[in-house]
């Protein structure tokens, strides 16, 4: 669900949205859960149904690295399925996965600019998930699409794929009092 404050009815008595939200979801990240689920599958059925004649040793190795895969790849892939943005008057704030985490908050104090780009791949930032990149920022890459880039008052970036993206800036931009090129009108506070 996306709100934009452009929603309201030209002569209605609703107000312009104070907020927006906005998400992204990516549905090849639940074959990869799938196959975290399989590697915890193995493992249970090798510590139950246990025919191995070599001895305890390699047995609980297996059982421990084939249910430690699992989770990792199970875990690490849930919390990018999908991400979820919201901007009110303060901060912008990143949530990633069903519970939330990892999170990110970024107050709107901090933002210089904020732009549109129409193509962002997980191949740009080497793979989906949280990333990092010194010559990039730091980026949510849950899918291949349209993102939101904000540039922060200490040069950084901060990069999330989101659906309608583009009024996401427009949003932010809208509350910056910036220009529609991105760029401050004056000092950037903060």
């Amino acid at each position: 669900m996306t709100d934009h404050p452009g929603n309201a009815r030209h002569g209605s008595s609703q107000a312009p949205s104070t907020v927006w939200t906005g998400r992204a979801t990516n549905r090849f990240q639940w074959l990869l859960a799938v196959a975290g689920a399989g590697c915890m599958a193995l493992g249970i059925e090798l510590a139950v149904d246990s025919a191995w004649s070599s001895g305890i040793a390699p047995l609980l190795m297996s059982v421990i690295g084939c249910v430690a895969a699992g989770l990792l790849i199970l875990f690490g892939t849930l919390a990018f399925v999908h991400v979820a943005v919201k901007v009110d008057g303060d901060a912008l704030e990143v949530r990633c996965g069903h519970i939330g985490l990892p999170r990110r908050r970024i107050l709107l104090t901090h933002v210089v600019g904020a732009d549109f780009a129409p193509r962002v791949t997980p191949r740009q930032w080497g793979g989906w998930g949280y990333r990092w990149r010194p010559e990039q920022g730091t980026a949510v890459v849950v899918r291949r699409g349209e993102a939101l880039v904000l540039r922060l008052g200490d040069g950084r970036t901060f990069t999330v794929t989101v659906d309608d993206a583009e009024a996401a800036v427009r949003f932010i931009r809208d509350r910056l009092h910036l220009p529609a090129g991105g760029k401050p009108g004056g000092p950037a506070g903060g």
